[in-house]
């Protein structure tokens, strides 16, 4: 599922626990800064083959797991 995997990447990159990552979750929460979701964003386009062009967009868990699918579904 797309959510275990942006968890994940999410975990990985930020040093987060899985148990801290909803899908409620915002980036903000998470303490991360720009640069932070930036290296998610490429880490999340490496992972799924996609192009995120409007990374901007993304604040939550949720906006990011739904962006990812609407790009594997175009």
């Amino acid at each position: 599922m797309i959510f275990e995997e942006i968890r994940e990447v999410v975990c990985e990159q930020l040093g987060v626990e899985e148990n801290e990552v909803t899908m409620e979750t915002t980036f903000e929460d998470l303490g991360a800064d720009s640069l932070d979701l930036f290296q998610v964003v490429i880490e999340l386009e490496e992972k799924f083959g996609i192009q995120l062009e409007d990374a901007e967009r993304i604040k939550s868990i949720k906006d990011a797991v739904e962006y990812v699918q609407s790009k594997i579904n175009a």
